[in-house]
């Protein structure tokens, strides 16, 4: 199947658009001016604790979106690559052909047409020479037009193969620097929420990520996929909260639904936005244990359903994975997964 011929460039340069656009508003959400401001008492100190988690558990979960995206850049890069490699090869097949032309003096119309009149025994054979010649120069000129517009097409494979490769270096480095930032910054956080009183972190953490509620032990389990999940993610209660963990001992939110839902066979990304679209959409009257939950616009927070108004989940920095009431501010819809 034959695609345009800029599709690889629009792709690539879409890419890094987007790339950039996910990374700028990460680093948006953690602005200087929320990190530098100086609680005067410790409801104000509290106040702006709550702030940075939400805002620190929203940029993790752009850092995996932009993840998911530099992986498609890489993956673009890859198949360009490829794509440039075979357009290569397809031209060096000429080579012995051109080799051969350029050694016989093929090329060299007027000094072959005056030797065939030099060395012609007669007005017949000089025909036939002539003929010859003519036979050999149209085809000569046949392949040298097929060979340019064979290497006409190996440099637009190149081109295109080194320009995804820049867009997926670019996006990988303006990665690689806004998860040094997130890391640097979330530090910060915990070194602040340490110093907070027990009251005032248990305040904190009920805020952000809802009130803990003892793991329920006689819960009716749906069937399949849904059910494994379920336990799987129970089974992980108490678990470390920590920026890209995905099991099996941290966790952050999206890697949670991840690992929970591997268990029982199915892959899902690890990005609370990329998860939010798969399967089919529900409200909250409508869940059934096993839904994901989503929180906030855009979507930043994921949770797994596991009935009786209650979810698992991954919050933030310095909360152990835990059950909350799924009855939260910020709430979105459901999905339910297929199978």
């Amino acid at each position: 199947m034959q695609v345009s011929r800029t599709t690889p460039r629009r792709r690539s340069r879409a890419a890094l658009v987007l790339s950039t656009a996910l990374i700028a508003a990460a680093t948006g959400l953690l602005a200087p001016g929320t990190a530098g401001a100086v609680p005067g008492t410790a409801a104000e100190a509290s106040a702006l604790m709550r702030e940075t988690a939400q805002q620190l558990s929203a940029v993790d979960e752009q850092v995996h979106e932009a993840e998911l995206l530099v992986a498609e850049q890489q993956r673009q890069a890859d198949a360009s690559a490829a794509q440039a490699a075979a357009a290569q090869q397809a031209l060096a097949t000429y080579e012995p052909q051109l080799r051969a032309i350029a050694q016989n003096g093929y090329t060299g119309q007027t000094q072959s047409r005056v030797a065939a009149f030099l060395t012609s025994a007669s007005a017949d054979e000089l025909v036939t020479k002539m003929t010859t010649l003519d036979l050999i120069a149209n085809h000569t000129n046949g392949l040298i037009a097929e060979v340019a517009v064979v290497k006409a097409a190996a440099d637009q494979a190149q081109a295109a193969a080194d320009e995804a490769a820049a867009t997926a270096r670019a996006g990988l480095e303006q990665l690689t620097a806004q998860k040094a930032d997130l890391e640097q910054k979330a530090a910060a956080y915990q070194a602040d929420f340490a110093r907070l009183s027990a009251a005032e972190q248990a305040a904190v953490n009920n805020t952000v990520a809802g009130r803990s509620l003892a793991a329920p032990r006689d819960l009716p389990m749906p069937p399949g996929a849904a059910g494994v999940a379920i336990q799987t993610a129970l089974s992980k209660v108490g678990a470390r909260y920590v920026s890209g963990g995905s099991g099996p001992d941290v966790f952050d939110c999206s890697g949670l639904t991840m690992y929970a839902y591997a268990a029982a066979g199915i892959s899902l990304p690890h990005s609370s936005r990329a998860q939010s679209t798969l399967g089919t959409q529900v409200t909250r009257a409508e869940l059934q244990p096993g839904d994901l939950v989503f929180f906030y616009n855009p979507i930043s927070h994921v949770g797994l359903y596991i009935g009786n108004g209650m979810m698992v989940h991954a919050r933030t920095y310095g909360v152990p994975l835990s059950v909350t009431s799924v009855d939260q501010s910020g709430f979105r819809w459901g999905v339910r997964l297929p199978g």
